[in-house]
């Protein structure tokens, strides 16, 4: 039996079961794929897998199979009950057949499969004559989805003039539809726009490139891609895209100059450094790979340079060296633009570099002089007679006028002027001689100016060098104290002598020797140690003070100059009274002593008077300290006097100021104070003493108190203030102690005198009227 014939047998069992004719309204396709040949589950159950197509319209429910058992006698005497998902709403069962309808549209994009249960009971008894079982409704998939790309718009870069097949991108589109049943969601895509540049591929989607395109004739392209379901055959459903693509630029132009010659010029007055002019070649490329260098070539690469401005891309060509009208007048040079950043894969192409040429004139302008070198040395020698020629500088106006040149020299107002130039010829001479000694290097500003434009001024720097002449004879470098003991024997060195000299020492050498005139040539000899040293030594044994106490010897000192110049120096030799080494400091002492015609006793005899009168004097100034210490405060003196008052202007309140103060701790502290001999003060003291006696029931104990108090300030001098006077006393009626004041005293004065007030001078006149003794006896 052939297939074909196989085919139509299943289809005409299914139209005749297990549904019933009037339900078969589904389509031949539909019946294809719902096909499964009828299966034995459970012992006693005859059922097939069912299956319910999705989106089914009709208006009555359709069946999609029939669960029967085999105890079924067709008699009505069974009764189908079906349970589970979508029983009742989705599905329902014939009770008397087992066919089972599907109610409602299904989604399979919701719900893919149903789970329910069968069984079948008796009519009469309502027990089952199965077991209950479980079952399964799979929804099969229809295409009702489109097509969606759901990450676009896209939006690719690739490089320009990448060969044809290099990948761009690739994009993706999903169908909700069952891609394991039929070709609802099979994807097809193509290309609706962007031909003939890029191409896609049907079944992945990948953008490729179909052409080399390069970015400088079009940097950007919009590609729209297409993709269908049901692998694109009618009926699909469809859907588009869109991607935009970008050239990105790629190394594959080369610089052009936009000029193919440039004129500029530069004044012969401009500085190095001075921007003479800028060049540009473009690149039509972009970033990285339109960056070029410029370079000078050419023999004119040492008057120019240039640099490239990486913001501009432009050339600029700056002065590396001053130009000179008079000298050359015009410059051509030549100008190369290099790609900075070269990609080899287009070396082929050619060389990625341009050249121009650039024609530079140097512009006339008046210029100030010019020295022949910018630094002058001359030398002269010392003590050159003024007016003697140093040397001559030379300038000269390198302008075609050929301008007459002055010379001067810039003078420091603070240094002297040693040298004057002539203002035509340049000629520099002394004003006076020059000393070595004094300077040996001079730095003079020389200037030289237009007559006909003042203003054009240039400078140069001459030096002078004074040479040395022999000058200056050498002498000791110090004065030396050289000491020989009485006990010293012949050819003992006492001392080591050199030389110095003033004049350029280097290559100096000096002879000792001693004065062939010296009466003491027998005492002390020289030795020259013929290394600008020399030794001096004892020629005797043995000296005696009493004879001779100094020695002067005259040492000559000659230097090797030309001429030879000589000094005579005088070395002074201190005769010591020493055992085995000389005592420096006794020795100096003897010989100002002996200068002073004194001996050691006399010597001891006046340190000794001197010592005593110093004692003396130090006991007097003692003495006098003490006797300051014992005088009263009150001086009658006017000018030692002073008065220090402590004025208190609080008045007792009686009773009251007990609150104030404690009077209890006051008679306390009084009591436990040791008793001191009273010594005898003042009598203006004592009066202000007599006043206090007057205070109340506690007099005792106040008046022990104010004579405390009056001898601690008259006995200690080191408490300031030292002419203050203290006073204490108890003011105010109601007090228990009384009142220390003298105003309710009932004492008489009468026994004071107060005629001392009249020595205090103008300012105590009227006081000493009242109290003195006169005015005593006149009331």
């Amino acid at each position: 039996m052939n297939s074909s014939l196989l085919l139509y047998l299943l289809l005409m069992l299914v139209q005749l079961w297990p549904c019933s004719p009037s339900t078969q309204n589904s389509s031949i396709q539909n019946m294809i794929q719902s096909f499964i040949p009828v299966r034995r589950v459970k012992r006693g159950w005859l059922w097939e897998p069912l299956f319910a197509t999705e989106e089914q319209i009709s208006p009555n429910p359709v069946c999609i199979g029939q669960l029967k058992s085999d105890l079924d006698k067709k008699d009505g005497s069974l009764k189908y009950i079906l349970t589970g998902e979508g029983a009742g709403s989705f599905f329902d069962m014939d009770e008397y057949n087992g066919k089972i309808y599907v109610k409602q549209k299904l989604d399979r994009e919701k719900k893919p499969f149903y789970t329910l249960r069968a069984q079948a009971i008796n009519r009469s008894t309502q027990l089952p004559v199965e077991p209950e079982s479980e079952f399964i409704i799979k929804v099969r998939d229809v295409n009702d989805n489109e097509p969606q790309f759901l990450d676009g718009p896209y939006v690719a870069t690739v490089p320009e003039m990448s060969p044809e097949g290099t990948s761009v991108t690739q994009v993706t589109a999903t169908d909700a539809d069952d891609p394991s049943y039929g070709n609802s969601a099979r994807l097809l895509y193509s290309l609706i726009q962007g031909q003939p540049y890029f191409s896609v591929e049907p079944k992945t989607g990948v953008i490729r490139m179909a052409s080399q395109m390069d970015r400088e004739t079009k940097d950007q392209y919009l590609v729209i891609i297409q993709a269908k379901d049901m692998v694109g055959q009618p009926g699909a459903f469809s859907a588009t895209a869109t991607v935009t693509i970008n050239l990105s630029d790629i190394n594959d132009n080369p610089p052009k100059f936009q000029q193919r010659l440039y004129y500029m010029s530069v004044s012969e007055e401009a500085p190095v450094g001075t921007t003479v002019g800028k060049v540009f070649a473009e690149d039509s490329d972009t970033g990285d790979n339109a960056a070029m260098d410029y370079f000078i070539e050419a023999d004119s690469s040492d008057v120019f340079n240039i640099i490239t401005n990486n913001e501009t891309q432009e050339g600029i060509i700056l002065l590396k060296k001053r130009v000179d009208y008079e000298s050359r007048r015009r410059y051509s040079i030549q100008v190369k633009a290099v790609n900075r950043y070269i990609d080899e894969h287009f070396l082929k192409e050619g060389p990625f570099e341009d050249t121009t040429i650039v024609k530079i004139n140097v512009e006339d302008a008046d210029e100030p002089p010019v020295f022949t070198l910018e630094n002058y040395v001359m030398e002269i020698v010392e003590g050159a007679m003024s007016g003697s020629l140093v040397g001559v500088v030379t300038a000269r106006d390198p302008d075609e006028e050929d301008s007459p040149v002055r010379y001067s020299i810039v003078h420091s107002t603070h240094l002297k002027r040693l040298f004057s130039i002539n203002e035509h010829n340049g000629a520099i001479t002394t004003t006076e001689p020059l000393d070595r000694e004094r300077a040996s290097w001079h730095n003079i500003t020389v200037t030289a100016t237009e007559t006909r434009n003042p203003e054009k001024i240039s400078e140069a720097n001459v030096y002078v060098q004074v040479l040395d002449v022999n000058d200056n004879a050498p002498e000791f470098p110090k004065n030396y104290e050289t000491f020989v003991c009485e006990n010293a024997v012949s050819g003992q060195l006492i001392q080591s002598i050199s030389a110095v000299d003033q004049d350029d020492s280097e290559g100096h050498h000096f002879y000792f020797s001693l004065a062939q005139e010296d009466a003491n040539s027998s005492h002390f000899t020289v030795k020259d140690n013929q290394d600008n040293t020399a030794g001096i030594f004892t020629g005797k044994s043995g000296f005696r003070r009493e004879e001779q106490f100094f020695f002067y010897l005259p040492i000559l000192i000659q230097d090797n100059g030309t001429p030879p110049l000589t000094s005579t120096n005088t070395l002074t030799v201190t005769l010591c009274d020493c055992d085995t080494e000389v005592n420096t400091l006794y020795c100096r002492y003897g010989a100002f002593m002996y200068s002073l015609g004194l001996s050691t006793e006399a010597l001891v005899a006046l340190l000794a008077c001197i010592l005593i009168f110093l004692v003396f004097f130090l006991a007097i100034v003692a003495i006098r300290q003490q006797q300051q210490q014992k005088k009263p405060h009150f001086s009658e003196k006017v000018e030692e006097f002073r008065e220090n008052i402590v004025s208190y202007d609080d008045e007792g309140g009686g009773e009251e100021d007990t609150e104030a103060f404690d009077i209890s701790a006051l008679r306390t502290r009084t009591v436990m104070r040791t008793h001191k001999p009273r010594k005898k003060v003042a009598s203006e003291i004592q009066s202000l003493y007599r006043q206090s006696l007057q205070v109340g029931p506690d007099s005792a104990i106040f008046r022990q108190f104010i004579s405390d108090k009056l001898e601690e300030a008259n006995t200690d001098p080191s408490v300031p203030p030292y002419d203050s006077l203290q006073t204490y006393a108890f003011e105010g009626t109601g007090s228990v102690a009384g009142s220390l004041s003298s105003l309710g005293s009932n004492t008489s004065d009468m026994d004071q005198s107060y005629d001392y007030l009249a020595d205090w001078g103008p300012h105590f006149k009227q006081l000493a009227g009242m109290y003195s003794s006169h005015r005593t006896v006149a009331d």
